[in-house]
């Protein structure tokens, strides 16, 4: 999206990856994201000359990490799991990655984030690690397409954007699926997010968006207008999302309404 797309062709110095929070599996990921003030934007680059040479993942250096970065890098790490699952690109591979991750986020996260618990910050350490190995195989969605925007905009850490808007995307995906995609096997994915969340088998999609709204009520997301963002931006933050990367793997291509509601229901 900025710049001439040229090829990394130099190899880089080796790189040991060692996260220290249980978010974005950035580890296991080819992607460097940049910050460009003067477009007010975040780009990734690009390159399998990126990947880390070694991934260490110790949950003992997550521990001890501030309830409200639990909270948001977790429910990154959630974000990443469930877009990649209900992707364009998804497949076997990563379908079963997704599942394991979203079955250890909703056992855990809460309990990370409440009494800071070991065997906890080890189920999101994996969850994380299969958040990055789920999207460098399938992609994201317009989670992260609108976190890419709004991020190189406004002074909003990244999963705290992705915390407040996951349930609205989900939301706004469902209805679009049913009302113009009734055979999408995405909906189907969303009745098995909802019954893995729910530990119940007759859970339908809405259960699961209910879920996800009120984990992230329970751990306290903050809406989008704490960091400045209001409706005067909307026309600016939707051009940019819909021609993000992410967004085109989203199940189903949102509407410039759809897309505004979202934002709407998140301020």
């Amino acid at each position: 999206m900025i710049g001439k797309g040229l090829p990394i062709t130099n190899q880089p110095i080796p790189i040991i990856a060692i996260p220290t929070t249980a978010g974005t599996g950035a580890e296991v990921t080819r992607n460097a994201v940049i910050g460009v003030p003067e477009y007010q934007m975040k780009v990734s680059l690009r390159s399998p000359l990126l990947l880390p040479k070694l991934a260490i993942i110790d949950p003992d250096l997550t521990v001890g990490l501030p309830p409200n970065i639990t909270a948001s890098t977790g429910l990154d790490a959630l974000t990443q799991l469930i877009e990649a699952y209900v992707s364009i690109k998804a497949n076997p591979l990563t379908d079963t990655i997704c599942r394991g991750g979203i079955e250890r986020v909703a056992h855990s996260l809460r309990k990370a984030y409440e009494v800071d618990d070991p065997c906890a910050r080890e189920e999101m350490s994996l969850a994380s690690l299969f958040g990055g190995l789920a999207l460098a195989n399938s992609g994201l969605g317009t989670v992260h397409g609108f976190a890419s925007v709004l991020g190189g905009m406004y002074p909003a850490p990244h999963g705290a954007i992705c915390s407040q808007l996951l349930p609205s995307v989900m939301e706004a995906n469902l209805r679009a699926l049913q009302a113009r995609m009734p055979e999408s096997q995405a909906l189907r994915r969303y009745r098995d997010v909802a019954q893995i969340v729910t530990s119940t088998s007759d859970a339908g999609a809405v259960d699961g968006i209910a879920w996800v709204r009120m984990l992230c009520n329970q751990l306290h997301v903050s809406p989008l207008s704490v960091y400045g963002i209001t409706s005067w931006d909307f026309p600016q933050i939707i051009e940019k999302t819909a021609q993000a990367s992410s967004t085109k793997a989203n199940p189903i291509q949102l509407t410039p309404d759809e897309l505004r509601e979202v934002l709407g229901s998140s301020l």
